[in-house]
């Protein structure tokens, strides 16, 4: 058996039809979605098979869609008695990673995602920006270049992604100055917000009071926070990591770093698509990397262990 650390995506990887295999294939993960859809006060399930994506991808509702099929694809895995020796999740996928580590349980990890959804929605409706993919580029330049715009860096991805993110205006400056200064791609992101910048800060305030009331206990195996690439070590410092995470950058490219660094080598991506298996690759080419979100995927991933 291989010491497995799980990985859990976040908002862009959704699909309409995601968890359905294992849905129409497991009783349990049945029940979690009634069980999801009992807290949410909605159709879940609906939502994630039968989209239409239009209302699938709205913020408020992807965030608790995505983390759901997370915590499906995890509850398939226990079934088949493989449990992770470490955790991390990209921004929104950080709640389903303190779900596996025993720091939130189901309900409070629902409910929170369900309000962070809703308020960065109400805080892009008020600073609408945008967000941006540089490739291939420096990031001390990049930095620069976000100083130069008024912009921020939103996710350190792999040596070779980096996002911005900030008003409209200025990440197209951006994005302009990026392509002067040698990057080799600069790409607008399809995406309803600024996320991961100060004009989330509207989101981050309302969002704080629902983080404060939430109960959290000690991880029970190591998680490692977006905000500064560093394992969680207490119930205590977890509500102001995901407080602070609204409006941070997401440090993927560290945080991976720092798992591999503390020696592990088997990743795996637990939920819909592989955006986190490819960005590994690009992190580093010398660990092994699978994903499960189907039947499929699960098979695959069952022979590597």
């Amino acid at each position: 058996m291989k010491d497995w650390v799980f990985l859990f995506p976040g908002q862009g990887s959704q699909y309409v039809g995601m968890g359905r295999e294992f849905y129409e294939s497991y009783a349990e993960v049945r029940e979690l979605f009634t069980y999801a859809g009992d807290i949410l006060k909605m159709d879940i399930a609906g939502l994630c098979f039968e989209g239409p994506e239009n209302v699938l991808v709205q913020t408020e509702n992807v965030q608790p869609a995505v983390t759901v099929v997370n915590i499906a694809c995890f509850t398939v895995l226990q079934l088949h008695e493989i449990y992770p020796m470490a955790a991390a999740g990209h921004s929104l996928g950080e709640y389903s990673a303190l779900y596996v580590a025993g720091v939130l349980d189901f309900k409070d990890v629902l409910n929170l995602v369900r309000w962070r959804g809703k308020f960065m929605q109400e805080a892009a409706d008020q600073e609408p920006g945008a967000m941006a993919a540089i490739m291939d580029l420096d990031e001390e330049k990049i930095e620069h270049i976000c100083k130069l715009c008024g912009v921020e860096v939103a996710n350190v991805n792999s040596p070779d992604q980096v996002i911005i993110t900030g008003p409209v205006e200025p990440v197209q400056q951006a994005m302009a100055l990026g392509e002067e200064a040698g990057a080799k791609k600069c790409m607008k992101l399809n995406v309803s917000g600024p996320w991961h910048s100060r004009c989330m800060n509207l989101a981050r305030e309302k969002f704080e009071p629902y983080v404060r009331q939430s109960t959290f206990h000690d991880p029970q195996i190591p998680v490692i926070n977006n905000v500064d690439a560093a394992p969680l070590h207490s119930a205590y410092e977890a509500p102001q990591k995901l407080i602070d995470q609204i409006c941070s950058p997401v440090l993927w490219r560290q945080s991976m770093e720092r798992l591999i660094d503390a020696g592990h080598d088997h990743f795996v991506e637990v939920g819909p698509k592989k955006v986190l298996r490819g960005l590994l690759r690009r992190i580093n080419r010398s660990v092994k990397v699978l994903n499960v979100e189907d039947p499929a995927s699960l098979a695959t991933f069952l022979q590597a262990n």
